[in-house]
């Protein structure tokens, strides 16, 4: 079996991409359990494969992943508020970005595998919606762990 060089998830029957674009489908439905958690998703697959992450700036996922695991769904969403409040065109003098309130990762040292990946939170391919919420939050959770206790 092959497995994803980014996290370690098998690539079979279906590659990470693959997962990812099903997930974002049902992200963009907006229905709960999926489009609530799009945020704290997309950076949990963003953080397990770093060559993905726009200009190699881990700050705003692992921002996100820090702010959901403290405080919640409601802590990813004040995290997500204030980026966009950030980047609007209506905020004077421009972007602003956010400051990150954990140092972000370098993402030229990723770490090898994760215990849970995109392979663990689909379920089977489809990412049922029942126990969804609590697969995120494992993966958040495995998300950090994995970059906060890698050697070096």
């Amino acid at each position: 079996m092959t497995h994803c060089p980014e996290c370690g998830a098998p690539a079979e029957p279906r590659s990470c991409e693959e997962l990812f674009q099903v997930l974002l489908a049902l992200d963009h439905s907006r229905q709960p359990p999926w489009g609530p958690l799009h945020g704290v998703s997309v950076s949990c697959f963003l953080l397990q494969h770093p060559a993905r992450i726009p200009g190699a700036d881990a700050a705003p996922p692992w921002s996100l992943l820090h702010a959901y695991l403290r405080d919640g769904l409601d802590g990813a969403n004040r995290r997500i508020r204030h980026a966009r409040r950030g980047n609007s065109h209506r905020h004077p003098g421009g972007f602003v970005p956010a400051v990150p309130e954990v140092a972000a990762p370098d993402v030229d040292r990723p770490p090898a595998r994760f215990a849970v990946t995109i392979a663990d939170v689909a379920g089977g391919g489809d990412f049922p919606a029942e126990g969804f919420a609590g697969r995120v939050r494992d993966w958040a959770a495995a998300t950090v762990d994995a970059w906060t206790s890698r050697p070096g």
